[in-house]
């Protein structure tokens, strides 16, 4: 499991995060969501103090008991110390590494997983480092019951359940330490490591990629599906550089330096995005609309496969909700981390996930204007509204609006202007409106969606009219119904009137005690009473019975 470099995730998107306050998941910078139900997690929070909570199964939250809890407990073994990587085994068991290069290891440790030479379980985290010569450690990944760790210096460590060699150490023999993988790994720095269920791969650093464990489905992409005890190139990759690498349950996925994708092993979800559900025990290319891809995802617990291209794009395959999905899918994220939230089985993460924007380097076109907005260091415009500023930049305004494409023409004083004074609109109105053209959004109450209604229709703006109309409509209570009614009538807006004199009608015992009723101009409120007992005289005549009757004659 690969560190993070997301951007800006809702991490209450997994469910477990829904018993922590807002004040507590304000302070959270890094997560990882584990366990066979997605039913116990660890965060880390922006002063790095370690939490955890959940079912805590085998002891895997580290709080050096068994008991379960709803309340976050801070790992105090942890405090001062910086997490760099953090991962999960199927026990479950935790490994996780601190920015010193020390390991620790807690939870399930049937086979050893933990490193401390034992079976049994460690009530208490074990620092695994003790037994790696003082290596540092700066990556570390887990298998269903083994472990795997990178140092500073490049070379491989594993240990634990050794059944189809996925340690590397040239048996079928549990290592009960950590042991140093060899073979052809002996002379090369490795630079990314990854498991699968009982498989694992390492990628060196001149883009080579090895593989070694089980090989029934062929997820160690050698060209057959025979078991394999020490590591082995894949050949099929050859000339390619490796920059990525992710296992799922039992299929493997490789993101080359020109941004293509290839998968193999199993296919039974149709996890290798193939359009079929045949294995392949080699490499096949991945393709997603023929975009350069910049991330991949996938991870031991599942069958699940997504990818995010370089116009912020992702796409995910394979097992998503039950249901098998055989080619690459677009959806509407932008994080291949909201697919394992919301369609993976169980809903863990594929990663340490973090939630600061790090990597800005990884910021989609949107994301890149939605910070620009109101950003004094780049804009090269500014307007004036009430006193205040708002900085944006004429290129944009040009491009998404054409009352400004008008204005900002040589003709029009406006375009020689450092600074534009407004003073027909409020500046919350004139604000959202701008914030508008950057991010498509529109983040106002009912009651001023009309000024900005009032701007749409003066600047031709038919589609931001009906984002406009939609929240008022949506926004529209007892308690602000006739605000809104009066409102429609000072903008003259028609449609906007009669839906909110509806309202009103239907809703006239509860409306007609509201402040807003008697604190409208006394005009208004007599077209309304004269209006409403008209409407109301109709409704009741349409349901007398003569009406009724007379209706059916003239039928």
């Amino acid at each position: 499991m690969a560190d993070s470099k997301c951007i800006m995730v809702d991490v209450t998107k997994w469910s477990l995060f829904s018993m922590i306050g807002p004040q507590e998941l304000s302070k959270i910078q890094k997560a990882l969501v584990f366990g066979s139900s997605a039913n116990e997690a660890i965060y880390i929070t922006k002063d790095d103090e370690v939490y955890a909570f959940g079912l805590n199964c085998n002891y895997c939250l580290g709080t050096g008991n068994r008991q379960s809890t709803i309340v976050p407990k801070k790992l105090h073994f942890l405090s001062g110390k910086k997490v760099v990587s953090l991962s999960y085994g199927s026990g479950p068991h935790i490994l996780l590494a601190t920015e010193d290069g020390e390991l620790f290891s807690w939870g399930h440790n049937g086979y050893s997983q933990l490193g401390n030479r034992t079976t049994k379980q460690a009530v208490a985290p074990f620092l695994v480092t003790a037994y790696m010569l003082k290596q540092k450690v700066t990556e570390v990944a887990c298998g269903s019951h083994h472990s795997m760790a990178l140092t500073e210096s490049g070379e491989v460590y594993a240990w634990g359940y050794n059944n189809c060699g996925q340690v590397g150490s040239g048996s079928t023999a549990n290592q009960p330490t950590p042991r140093r993988v060899s073979s052809c790994l002996q002379n090369k720095v490795a630079v990314r490591i990854v498991c699968g269920q009982t498989s694992s791969l390492a990628a060196v650093d001149n883009g080579e990629l090895y593989g070694w464990g089980y090989n029934g489905n062929g997820q160690l992409g050698l060209g057959n599906n025979e078991n394999q005890l020490t590591p082995c190139r894949l050949a099929a990759l050859q000339g390619l550089c490796v920059k990525q690498i992710v296992s799922g349950y039992a299929h493997s996925m490789a993101l080359t330096s020109d941004g293509l994708v290839y998968a193999w092993g199993c296919n039974t979800f149709g996890q290798l995005g193939t359009g079929n559900k045949s294995n392949h025990l080699s490499p096949v290319e991945v393709v997603t609309k023929k975009e350069r891809v910049v991330e991949i995802a996938a991870c031991h617990s599942t069958h699940m496969s997504a990818a995010k291209n370089q116009s912020g794009q992702v796409y995910m395959w394979g097992q998503c909700w039950g249901q098998s999905v055989v080619l690459p899918h677009l959806t509407h994220f932008t994080c291949t981390d909201d697919v394992f939230a919301c369609f993976a089985t169980p809903s863990v993460m594929w990663r340490l996930l973090s939630l600061a924007p790090e990597y800005e380097d990884l910021l989609t076109v949107a994301q890149c204007l939605k910070k620009e907005f109101d950003n004094p260091e780049t804009a090269d415009v500014k307007f004036c509204i009430d006193g205040k500023y708002i900085y944006v930049h004429k290129t944009v305004l040009k491009m998404r609006c054409e009352h400004f494409r008008s204005m900002f023409q040589s003709h029009w004083n406006e375009d020689m202007k450092e600074v534009i004074e407004i003073d027909q609109f409020s500046y919350p109105v004139y604000r959202s409106f701008l914030d508008f053209l950057y991010t498509d959004d529109v983040e106002l109450p009912p009651e001023d969606a009309f000024g900005l209604l009032d701007l749409a229709t003066s600047y031709c703006e038919k589609h931001l009219k009906k984002r406009c109309q939609q929240i008022i409509k949506r926004g529209i209570t007892i308690e602000n119904a006739f605000s809104l009614l009066s409102a429609a009538v000072c903008y003259d807006a028609t449609d906007l009137e009669e839906f909110c004199f509806r309202f009103c009608v239907k809703h006239l015992a509860e409306v007609t005690q509201t402040d807003a009723f008697w604190q409208v101009d006394g005009n208004l409120l007599k077209s309304f009473i004269r209006r409403a007992s008209t409407s109301i005289g109709l409704l009741r005549c349409c349901h007398h019975p003569q009406c009724r009757q007379n209706k059916a004659t003239s039928l």
